[in-house]
């Protein structure tokens, strides 16, 4: 399941998550950010349970965004205890993506 993340339930969702978190952060006109869409709803599926993946769109929630000093779009970021732990910019490999969210679960 892919959540969507905002203002409101980011703090409740991500930070206080017991899971470690992937959060997408896009935008609906960023082209990359719709190539890597089909991926993320993979890994959103494949690691249900274990790994939290959500969207936020950064134009709808520039806060948090400014927050995590988001420059570039995609930006894939993993939270884990309530920190950002590890993030990656632009279109990743599936192999490369793959290997951080392994990282993160380990």
């Amino acid at each position: 399941m892919e959540y969507t993340f905002t203002t409101d339930n980011f703090e409740q969702e991500v930070l206080n998550s017991d899971k470690p978190v992937l959060v997408d952060f896009y935008a609906d006109w960023c082209g990359p950010c719709k190539m890597m869409a089909p991926m993320v709803e993979d890994f959103a599926a494949e690691y249900e349970g274990e790994l939290k993946v959500g969207k936020l769109n950064v134009d709808e929630e520039p806060e948090i965004a400014q927050k995590y000093q988001v420059m570039s779009i995609p930006m894939f970021a993993f939270f884990k205890g309530g920190q950002m732990v590890d993030s990656a910019v632009g279109a990743l490999p599936k192999a490369k993506f793959q290997g951080m969210i392994d990282k993160v679960l380990a």
